[in-house]
């Protein structure tokens, strides 16, 4: 699977934290948090600054979802990416 132009495939990496009380606060839970983590698999000929196996912070409603060898993974534009570890 290769990405072209300006798309990036990721694999999403759940955003799993305990607050005070010890409770999980997933993805789905946290509100306060508009970016989501991810590890990119493919990006795409026109992308520049980024390359397979870069964990990034990106926009969590970015993108959409394509299986692949029965595994999830998400298309998004190199512009939804807000920084890189």
């Amino acid at each position: 699977m290769k990405a072209v132009n300006n798309y990036i495939v990721i694999e999403k990496i759940p955003n799993e934290n305990k607050n005070i009380s010890g409770f999980i606060v997933t993805e789905d839970t946290d509100v306060d948090n508009r970016y989501a983590k991810g590890k990119i698999k493919s990006v795409g000929n026109l992308v520049e600054g980024l390359k397979a196996d870069n964990i990034i912070y990106y926009d969590k409603h970015a993108g959409h979802g394509i299986v692949w060898d029965n595994k999830l993974y998400y298309v998004i534009r190199a512009h939804e990416v807000v920084l890189v570890e």
